[in-house]
Formats: C-alpha cells, sequence, structure tokens
C-alpha cells in the first residue's frame, strides 16, 4: 500500500524553500528522535543539495537514550552536525545556539579569507509537521513568536526570527513528501503523530506499535497492559486491553477504536516507555 498524502500548502512551501535557500547559510533540520531517518524528507534532502547542515534529533526524552546517541554518531559519520534535543531542557537550547554560532564563526573566517565581510549566520530551519518546531523557536528566542499546536501543520509561513543575538533564523511550515512509498514509513509516522490521524486508520496503527514493542521491548506491554505475550493474537490483546480500561460498549462488548486511542496516546505521552521506531541496523 503506498500512502498519499500532499496538501497544496506542503507544494507551495517547497516552492518557498527552494527560493529562500540562497539567502541562508545554515540548513537546522529537525527530525523526531523516535524516528530519525523517516522523518526526514527526502525531497528536502534532493533541495537542499550540498547546503551546511545541523540536524536536530527532537523528542530525545521520549526516545530510546542509546539509540538516540547512536543515530547522533551515524549523522556525525555522514558529515553533518547533530545534537538530540528536548525543548524543555534548556542545557539543551543553549548547545543549539553555541552550535550554530560555532557554525557561523566557521563560515565567517572562510568569508574574510576570501575578502568579503563577516555577518551574523542566517539558517533556514526545516522538518516535517509536528516535529516540534514552532515550539523550538520559542524556546530560542525566549517568548511567543511562532504558533505552536500538537497537531500536524500549524505553521503555514515563512517568517524571520533574531535568535539571542547569534544568529537570524527563518521559519519554515512542516512539509511531507507527496507518498509514502514505505507503507512502514507511514506507520511510523501515524504513530508518533507526524501525519493526522485521519489519513490510516486508528487501529491499524495501533496494531503496528503492539507489534513493534512484541518485537522489541515486550516489557513496555507487560507492564502497561499486563498482556500475555504468549500469544499473537491482536484481538485477544484489545480486549485485555479494553476490558481492562473500561472501553465497552452496551453488550459488554469491546470498543476498540477506543484500545486503538489508548495504545496511540500511551505511546506519544511516553507511558510506554522511550520507544525508537528507526534502528539503524535495519
Amino acid at each position: 500500500m503506498t500512502i498519499q498524502w500532499f496538501p497544496g500548502h506542503m507544494a507551495k512551501a517547497k516552492r518557498e524553500v527552494e527560493e529562500k535557500l540562497k539567502l541562508v547559510d545554515l540548513v537546522v533540520e529537525l527530525v523526531d528522535a523516535r524516528a530519525p531517518l523517516s522523518s526526514q524528507n527526502p525531497m528536502l534532502q534532493e533541495v537542499l543539495g550540498d547546503k551546511q547542515k545541523l540536524v536536530l534529533l527532537m523528542k530525545s526524552d521520549l526516545a530510546d537514550p542509546k539509540l538516540t546517541q547512536a543515530w547522533v554518531d551515524y549523522f556525525h559519520s555522514q558529515n553533518l552536525h547533530a545534537l538530540a534535543v528536548n525543548v524543555n531542557n534548556k542545557n539543551d537550547i543553549k548547545k543549539i545556539v553555541q552550535q550554530a554560532k560555532k557554525i557561523g564563526e566557521g563560515i565567517n573566517e572562510r568569508r574574510v579569507e576570501k575578502g568579503i565581510n563577516p555577518r551574523s549566520l542566517r539558517a533556514m530551519i526545516i522538518g516535517i509537521p509536528n516535529v516540534g518546531k514552532s515550539t523550538l523557536i520559542n524556546r530560542l528566542v525566549n517568548k511567543k513568536r511562532a504558533e505552536t499546536g500538537d497537531r500536524p501543520g500549524v505553521t503555514k509561513q515563512q517568517q524571520w526570527v533574531k535568535v539571542q543575538g547569534e544568529f537570524e533564523l527563518l521559519d519554515t511550515p512542516g512539509i511531507l513528501w507527496p507518498k509514502f512509498e514505505d507503507e512502514e514509513v507511514g506507520y511510523k509516522l501515524a504513530a508518533i503523530g507526524t501525519i493526522k490521524d485521519q489519513i490510516l486508520h486508528l487501529d491499524d496503527i495501533a496494531v503496528f506499535i503492539l507489534r513493534y514493542l512484541k518485537e522489541h521491548d515486550p516489557n513496555a506491554l507487560t507492564e502497561r497492559y499486563s498482556l500475555d505475550l504468549d500469544t499473537d493474537d491482536i484481538v485477544e490483546w484489545f480486549d485485555s486491553i479494553g476490558k481492562k480500561r473500561g472501553c465497552l460498549v452496551s453488550g459488554g462488548m469491546v470498543d476498540y477504536d477506543k484500545v486503538a486511542d489508548i495504545i496511540i496516546q500511551d505511546l506519544r505521552s511516553g507511558d510506554l516507555g522511550q520507544v525508537t521506531f528507526d534502528r539503524i541496523e535495519e
């Protein structure tokens, strides 16, 4: 199954990124630490070319810390700057500013060597929807400048912001690519809330989460739901969770939609532990 998704405002945003790219020295790319590779937009990678890049692995507090460090190391091996980020951690925000300042100093040194006057670093921030761009910008400028929300696609236009007197940052809307050829990528992004819940069936997303955890972190399922993992019967798992959580309709039947929503929200809130769906060995 190919999952297709390409709203008009995203097509417009892609064109604007292409137009503004020549104005910036650095691209700050935000990915979700729970799916660092799946949440990279392959369409934008083509647009960015060899532009210098800083990759920020957002929501690192919700991801497996060992796997997050492995992904940071991976990006470093690709000659990219990379940092794991929890936007509620002030030290992480400081690290971003320090890293951008260091990159800017290197760029200015090369400018001086060419006889060009140094200037403040200009950076463009990009990423897929709901990866935390607006919240990060608000932390960087210490005030509410960008609209935020817990749903994909809140930012709809580009805007420049000044970051602590160190560099200028151009905000852009979250951009997805036209379709997910790999069905699993679509389920990963749906599970972490990057694409709207209406695009895929909630029960399919929940089943994906349960099966992934059964393989990679079964303790999360037994600790949260006390599931019997000797069986692979998804219906039994749904029934078990539904009865324990009171997700019942008339006649005592389990409301599977409510169960699916509980599983998805438990994952997104961290109640299922720190989960990373992308694994380097895969």
